[in-house]
This record gives structure tokens, sequence and C-alpha cells, in this order.
């Protein structure tokens, strides 16, 4: 039965996010339009029994999905052919693999279902449960920076093996700018780790139900961690590692079709990754406000109001919880792409090695001083460190 589960949460979280990228290219395209007072995508439609169907211009992206499928495949003479074709399944597959062990919903408890369709199951008294997750793993988060690392990989790659001069410029940016601010992002975490006491990131979201949402406790550590997510993804203001005006289009300059359109879809996964990730750690994952796991509770300011709600209405409410909060952080990084202008290399590097991380240690510092100063405070009053 974990199999079956195992594969089913694989397949719609894959699907999901697939999907995802083109949706968030017509997102980006739409907003970018009302930004810049532009109309935007409008043109292309699907025509059904005479009847033009244009869905608010969605079927633009339908289209390029079929143009790139359809596309010539074309390969550079000269370049390393094995790697060149392995390079874009290594920038697009980590991402897949980092929602592995982001919780998306609190966990589904089935006991009252489990006679209705596999009484062999029911036999089994250890399954009594379907985590809203693929797995869990004990080193928690720690997993996610281990395959997110992976990354660097088929960008170095892509530029390497293209046998094109500015491809190599571009990868060389790339793998320098993503491994200069995973320091940063696995730094900012630290505290929240301090804090949390766990890498899990159950535990974490079950913390912030019991007091509060992690960005209360550690500001700092949002922002530097979303900035240094947003250099990891390689976006505006931090894409000079395909900067058109300098080496045409980085390291995927000699790629087409399919596999170019694998390159611009792992960004579009990283995106929802990064929101993800936030999300778990600051903003309390599929936590809602006064919901818990028999329903709805209010205890303040004089009042005691309590609705209690069937499980599957709560799981249903967490998960609408956590899409909402993670398309929010979306649709922040969009604004951020067509707010900033493009940083310079120098300024790239700058920030990262000279401002995010130096403030990165800061904040573990300071977190541990808040730490000892509180744990002092509650041995002095008779309580318990």
């Amino acid at each position: 039965m974990f199999w079956i589960q195992a594969f089913v949460k694989i397949a719609l979280i894959v699907g999901v996010l697939v999907n995802m990228a083109a949706i968030l290219l017509w997102v980006e395209r739409k907003q970018s339009a009302m930004m810049q007072d532009r109309i935007g995508p409008n043109r292309a439609a699907i025509e059904v029994g005479g009847v033009r169907i244009r869905a608010a211009g969605l079927v633009h992206s339908i289209a390029d999905g079929i143009k790139m499928i359809w596309k010539e495949d074309w390969e550079p003479v000269g370049g390393d052919r094995l790697l060149y074709r392995l390079a874009p399944i290594i920038a697009l597959v980590p991402p897949l693999c980092l929602f592995a062990v982001i919780p998306f919903a609190p966990t589904l408890h089935v006991d009252h279902l489990r006679d209705l369709y596999d009484p062999a199951w029911a036999a089994d008294p250890n399954d009594h449960s379907i985590p809203m997750r693929i797995t869990t793993l004990d080193v928690g988060l720690l997993y996610i920076f281990a395959v997110a690392g992976a990354g660097v990989i088929g960008a170095a790659l892509a530029g390497w093996s293209s046998n094109n001069k500015f491809s190599l410029l571009g990868g060389l940016r790339a793998a320098s700018q993503m491994v200069s601010y995973e320091v940063a992002m696995g730094l900012s975490l630290v505290g929240s780790f301090m804090i949390y006491q766990s890498v899990q990131p159950a535990d974490m979201i079950t913390w912030q139900m019991q007091h509060c949402w992690g960005i209360f406790v550690q500001p700092l550590a949002f922002v530097l961690f979303a900035t240094a997510a947003i250099a990891e993804t390689k976006r505006v203001p931090f894409d000079v590692p395909e900067g058109e005006s300098e080496v045409v289009a980085g390291y995927f300059t000699e790629y087409a079709g399919l596999k170019f359109g694998m390159f611009a879809s792992g960004e579009l996964v990283e995106v929802c990754t990064s929101s993800a990730l936030l999300t778990v750690v600051f903003l309390g994952g599929w936590q809602f406000p006064f919901v818990q796991n028999s329903g709805f509770e209010f205890h303040y300011l004089g009042l005691d109001i309590s609705w209690h709600w069937a499980h599957f209405i709560v799981v249903l409410v967490g998960l609408l919880s956590f899409v909402l909060k993670v398309a929010g952080l979306i649709f922040l990084q969009l604004q951020i792409r067509w707010t900033l202008p493009r940083f310079r290399y120098d300024q790239i590097m700058m920030l990262g090695w000279r401002i995010l991380l130096p403030a990165a240690l800061l904040n573990v510092l300071l977190t541990g001083m808040g730490i000892l100063f509180y744990n002092g405070l509650s041995t002095t009053g008779g309580g318990t460190p």
C-alpha cells in the first residue's frame, strides 16, 4: 500500500508542477502586460465547431508547448553529445525532486474509511493515515539543499558541452552565482533550525501552530532566504547567466525545441519550489489561523468559539491554505521579475558574499543570543528551559 500511495503522490505532484510551468508562463505574460499597460497574449485560439476559444490568452502557452515538441532538435557540431543531452534533464529533475519532503496538507486519517475498499489493509494496524507528502526523511530539509546543488551541474554542463564561448561564459556565471547564494541560503535557515529544534518540515509547522509563524521570529532570515532563492532561479534581477545583451542567451544559447523548454520549465518549477519552502519554514505551511485538527477554534478576547468539522474538511482547508500562500509568494516573485533591472555580475557577487553571507551569520549569532537569554529567564523564573 505504501508504494501505491507514493506512486499516486509522485504522479500528482509532478503533473501539477509540469503544468504549473505553462500556467506561470501565461501568468507572467499577463502580469507584465498589466504592469506595462499592454494587452498581452490574446490572439491564439482553439476553434471548436466554428467557435474560437481564446481562454484569456492561455492558448498561447499550449501553442508554445506544441511548438517546442515539434521544433527541429538541432545539436551543435563539436560539442559533447552525451552531456549536451543530459544537461536539460539535470536542470529539470532536481526542482521536481525537492517536493518529496514538503508537506502540503495535514495528515489524512482514514480509519473510518478503511473497511470500505480494502479489508486486507484494514487488518494491518500500522496503516492509520496517509501523510500529505511523498516521504519522510531523517535529514528533513537538508535533503533539499543536497538535491538543489545538482542544479548547478546542469547549467555548467550545458555551457561546456555546447562548444560555444558565450554558452561557456553563461555556464561559468550560473555555476558561480548558484554556489555563492546556496551558502547564504543554507545559513539563513540555521536560525530557524535553532528555534524549531528540528530539520523536519512537519515539526516546523507544528511549532508554528503552537506559537507563531516563523516570519515573526526570523524576519531577517525570511528576507535573506527569499533573496537567495530568487538568485537560485537565475531570473531577473539575477539573470546574468542568460543575459541577452552580454552572452546572447547564456548557457542554453545552443538549445532549441524541447530541450530549451526543459530549461525554461525548470526555472519556473524552481519558483514554485522556493515559494513552497518559504511557506513551510516561515508562513506556517498548511496551517490556517484558528484552524486546528478538530475544526475552527477561537479562544481570545473573552470569546470562546468552537466549530467542529469533519476531518477531511480540515485537510481540505489546510491544502487550500498551503496553495494560496504558495501562490502569493509566486506572484511576489513575478512582481520582482518585472520591477527590478538586471544587476551587474560584480554586484551579484558582492551582494552574495559581502551582504547576504555576513547578514546570515549575524542572524545566527542574534538567534543564539536570544535563545540563551530566553532560557536564562525561564530558568530564573522556575520554568522549564
